[in-house]
C-alpha cells in the first residue's frame, strides 16, 4: 500500500507518520519544508515538499498513492475558513487526477446548524473532501476534545485546573462533549486505511459523555487537587477568551475559535465506529488523562499542538526575510578556549522552558506577561521537552526555525513585536556566536528597538556568557 500523509509535523500528524513508519507500507510525506523532519524520516519515507496551494507539488505527491491522510488546517490564518475551503478542494481534484483510491480526513464532531465558524470550517473540509463518492472514496473521522500530553485541549483544562484553585467559568462548563485520547484517535486513522468498505463513510469518535466542568474536576482529581467551579452566564465569549490566553498556553485568536466551539455539544451523531471498528475500545477520560500525565512527567511528550504545520505564515512569513537582512542587532561573541562545540550545543539547546533563559528570568517572565496580556503566545508554552529540539516546534514564545548539530540554533520570535525578530546561537571556527535580530516595522519598530537597546545589551550579554560557563562546567 502506498500512503501519503500531510500534516506530518502537526500534533496528530507526527504521531501517526510513527505509527505507519512502524508497518510494511511505502510511505510518503508532504512538507512545506523538509528539514523539519529528522534524517531518520528522510531514510524510511519518501519526502515531497509542497504545500496543497502548490498544484504542481501536489500532483507529484500525490501521483501513484493509494491512500492520502489529509489533516490539514489553516486555523492561525485570519481567513482560514477560505483557506480551508480552497486547500481541500485542490486535494480531492488531484487525488482525483492521479486516481487515488481513498482519503482519511480527521474533522470535528458537531451539528452544522449550531457549529461556530472553527467547527463550520473543518465541517465544510470534510463535505468538499466528500463531494465526489462516484470517484474517490472518503473516510471523514470526526473526534471532539482530544485528550493526550501535547494536545491545546488536555493543556488548556491542566493549566486551569493547575493554576485556579477556584474558577469562574463561563455557562458552557455545563456543554456536552465526548472526548477522546489521542491514542485512540491515531488507532481509529490508521485502522481506516485497511477498512474493507468501498462507501463514503462518516466516523464519529469518542469516550463517554461528559460536561467540560465534569473534565476538569476529573483532571483536578487525577493532579491530585481539589477544585471548586462556579459557572456564571455573564461571562462573554470575548471575556472568556482573555481568560484562556492569560492563564493557558494557547494565543488569543485560538482561545477565541476555541471557546466559541464551546457553546455548542460535541457529541457522537451517529454508530459507525462500532459498526465498522468493533475491535476498538476507548479509553476512559480519566486513563487518557493519567497516560498525559505520566507522558509529561517522564518527558515523553511526542508531539504539540503548537507544533508547526497549523498556520500558513509558518513557512512563507518565515522566509520572507533572512535575518542577515535584518538592519538593527544585537551580537556577542566569546572564543571557544578549549570548550567542545558538543558542550556549547547541548547547552544553548536547552534554554526555554523550566531551564529558563540564562539569567533574568523576571525579565523574560515581565516580557511574557505583557505578551499575553494583548494576545501574544507569552511563556506558558514552554517546550516538549526539557533535552532535544526540532524544526517547527515552541520554545516559550520562539519558534525552532533551523537546527544544525553543533553548529547553529535559529529561533523566531512569536512574541508580538513591531517588526520580526530572531535569536541565533552559532558555533563558528573557534567561536561562540550570539546575535540577536530584529528587521523593524515601521518608525514605531525602530523606536522600540532604540528604547529595549540597554535592556538587550544586558540580559543578552549576561546570556551568552551564562550559558558558556554552564557548558564550561558540564562533563
Amino acid at each position: 500500500m502506498k500512503i501519503l500523509l500531510t500534516g506530518a509535523n502537526g500534533y496528530i500528524g507526527r504521531r501517526l507518520k510513527q505509527k505507519l513508519l512502524s508497518q510494511e507500507v511505502s510511505l510518503r510525506l508532504l512538507v512545506r519544508n523538509p528539514k523539519s523532519l529528522d534524517v531518520s524520516v528522510h531514510q524510511e519515507a519518501e519526502v515531497f515538499q509542497g504545500d496543497t496551494f502548490d498544484l504542481q507539488s501536489l500532483e507529484r505527491a500525490l501521483k501513484g498513492i493509494d491512500v492520502a491522510y489529509y489533516l490539514i488546517h489553516s486555523l492561525q490564518a485570519p481567513n482560514y475558513r477560505e483557506l480551508d475551503k480552497q486547500s481541500a478542494q485542490n486535494f480531492l481534484n488531484a487525488a482525483i487526477k492521479c486516481s487515488v483510491k481513498r482519503i482519511i480526513y480527521l474533522g470535528g464532531l458537531g451539528v452544522k446548524e449550531h457549529a461556530s465558524e472553527h467547527l463550520l470550517s473543518r465541517i465544510e473540509t470534510g463535505e468538499i473532501l466528500s463531494s465526489r463518492p462516484e470517484l474517490i472514496q472518503t473516510i471523514w473521522i470526526r473526534a471532539g476534545v482530544i485528550i493526550g500530553s501535547g494536545s491545546a485541549s488536555f493543556e488548556i483544562i491542566r493549566h486551569l485546573t493547575e493554576k485556579l484553585p477556584v474558577m469562574v467559568t463561563p455557562k458552557w462548563v455545563n456543554t456536552l462533549a465526548q472526548p477522546i485520547g489521542v491514542d485512540d484517535v491515531i488507532t481509529y486513522l490508521d485502522s481506516a486505511k485497511d477498512l474493507k468498505s468501498s462507501q463514503n463513510l462518516m466516523v464519529d469518535i469518542g469516550s463517554e459523555t461528559m460536561t467540560y466542568k465534569e473534565m476538569m474536576l476529573s483532571c483536578a482529581k487525577a493532579l491530585g487537587l481539589h477544585r471548586i467551579i462556579l459557572p456564571l452566564p455573564i461571562l462573554t465569549i470575548k471575556l472568556s477568551s482573555y481568560w484562556l490566553n492569560l492563564f493557558t498556553p494557547v494565543p488569543y485568536n485560538v482561545a477565541k475559535s476555541l471557546i466559541e466551539g464551546l457553546s455548542s455539544e460535541v457529541v457522537i451523531q451517529n454508530e459507525n465506529a462500532k459498526e465498522y471498528f468493533p475491535h476498538i475500545h476507548p479509553s476512559s477520560f480519566q486513563e487518557s488523562v493519567h497516560k498525559a500525565i505520566h507522558e509529561m512527567e517522564n518527558n515523553q511528550v511526542y508531539s504539540r499542538w503548537s507544533d508547526a504545520g497549523g498556520g500558513v505564515d509558518l513557512w512563507e512569513e518565515q522566509h520572507t526575510h533572512d535575518p542577515s537582512t535584518a538592519i538593527l542587532m544585537d551580537r556577542q561573541r566569546i572564543p571557544l578556549d578549549g570548550i567542545s562545540k558538543e558542550q556549547l550545543f547541548r547547552t544553548f539547546c536547552s534554554i526555554g522552558g523550566k531551564e529558563g533563559w540564562f539569567g533574568y528570568d523576571w525579565l523574560w517572565k515581565i516580557r511574557g506577561g505583557m505578551d499575553k496580556l494583548i494576545g501574544g503566545a507569552g511563556l506558558n508554552r514552554g517546550r516538549r521537552d526539557t533535552h532535544s529540539l526540532r524544526i517547527g516546534e515552541s520554545v516559550d514564545f520562539w519558534r525552532v526555525e533551523d537546527l544544525i548539530p553543533n553548529e547553529r540554533l535559529l529561533l523566531r520570535a512569536q512574541m508580538k513585536v513591531p517588526g520580526k525578530a530572531w535569536l541565533e546561537f552559532k558555533l563558528q571556527d573557534d567561536e561562540f556566536i550570539q546575535t540577536a535580530y530584529f528587521y523593524p516595522r515601521g518608525l514605531w519598530g525602530r523606536l522600540y528597538w532604540y528604547l529595549l537597546t540597554p535592556v538587550h545589551y544586558t540580559v543578552f550579554r549576561n546570556m551568552i556568557r551564562s550559558i558558556y560557563q554552564k557548558a564550561k562546567q558540564t562533563p
